[in-house]
C-alpha cells in the first residue's frame, strides 16, 4: 500500500495543473496539495515538491477542456478564489471527472460539485464587479491608474475586458491586496509588481501622483453623481445590495460617504 504524500507547488495555476498531472502520471495518493508558501507538513504523509512544467500543464488543461468547456471554466475560476483546500477539492474534481464518461460537472447532488460551482458563481459575480466599479486616475506620467481590491484574485479575468475598453491608453490595474497588477502600455498587458509606499484611495487630500486635470474631472464627476440623486428616493439597502461598501473607499463618486 502506498503512503499518502502531501505536493507542494510553487502556488501558480500552471503549477496546480503540473502537480495534477504528478498525481495521475504516478497514480499517487494524494493527502493534500499545498502552496510552498503556506506548506505544512502531515504527521503521517511524506511531502514532495512539484516543479512547473508548462507541457505537462498544458496536457492536463487540454484533457479537461476535452471533456467540458464549461468544466475548465469552473477549474480555473474556483483555483482563483484562494479558498482554502480548493487545490484538493478540484484534485478530487478532476479525477472524479476522469473516471466516468457522466456530465459530472452538472450534477449538483455530488457535494465536490455543488462547492465548485458556488466558488465559480461568486469569482465571476467579483469578475463583473470589478469591471463596473475600477476607477481610473490619471497620473503625471499619462498612464491610467487604479488600485482594487477584491476579495478573488480576479485579475486574470478583467484583462480582456479592460484591454478592449481601453485601448487607447496606457492603464495599471493593481490588486494592493495580492501585490500585483497589470499594465497596459498599448501593445500588450503584463504582470507587474510595485512597492507602493501610499496606497491611493478615493480621498479628498490631493497626491502630488495624479494631475490636477484629473481631480478636476473627478470633482464634475462628483458633483454630477449627486445632481442625478434625489436624496427622498434613495434606498440605500438596495444600493449597497448592487455597490458594496467595501468597494467605496476607490470610487471618485463615493469621496463624502467614505
Amino acid at each position: 500500500m502506498k503512503n499518502s504524500k502531501v505536493l507542494i507547488y510553487d502556488g501558480s495555476f500552471n503549477g496546480f495543473l503540473t502537480t495534477v498531472f504528478k498525481a495521475f502520471d504516478e497514480q499517487i495518493q494524494v493527502a493534500d496539495i499545498q502552496k510552498n508558501s503556506a506548506a505544512q507538513r502531515g504527521l503521517f504523509s511524506e511531502t514532495e515538491t512539484v516543479f512547473t512544467q508548462m507541457d505537462k500543464a498544458k496536457r492536463v488543461w487540454n484533457g479537461i477542456q476535452k471533456k467540458s468547456n464549461s468544466a475548465i471554466k469552473n477549474v480555473y475560476f474556483a483555483f482563483l478564489s484562494e479558498t482554502k483546500g480548493i487545490e484538493l477539492l478540484l484534485y478530487r474534481y478532476i479525477r472524479n471527472m476522469f473516471s466516468t464518461t457522466d456530465m459530472l460537472h452538472l450534477n449538483f447532488s455530488d457535494d465536490t460539485v455543488l462547492k465548485i460551482s458556488q466558488l465559480v458563481k461568486s469569482v465571476g459575480r467579483e469578475k463583473h464587479r470589478m469591471e463596473a466599479f475600477v476607477r481610473f486616475q490619471l497620473t503625471q506620467d499619462n498612464v491610467y491608474f487604479a488600485n482594487i481590491e477584491p476579495d478573488f484574485d480576479v485579475l486574470p479575468l478583467i484583462s480582456k475586458h479592460f484591454r478592449s475598453r481601453y485601448a487607447d491608453q496606457q492603464w495599471l490595474i493593481y490588486d494592493v491586496k495580492r501585490k500585483y497588477g497589470l499594465f497596459y502600455d498599448l501593445n500588450s498587458v503584463e504582470i507587474v509588481s510595485l512597492d507602493l509606499k501610499e496606497i491611493h484611495t478615493n480621498s479628498i487630500r490631493k497626491s502630488n501622483a495624479f494631475t490636477s486635470e484629473e481631480y478636476n474631472y473627478q470633482d464634475l464627476w462628483n458633483n454630477y453623481f449627486k445632481s442625478t440623486n434625489i436624496k427622498s428616493r434613495i434606498n440605500m439597502k438596495l444600493h449597497t445590495q448592487h455597490v458594496p461598501k467595501r468597494y467605496w473607499k476607490y470610487m471618485s463618486e463615493k469621496k463624502e460617504a467614505v
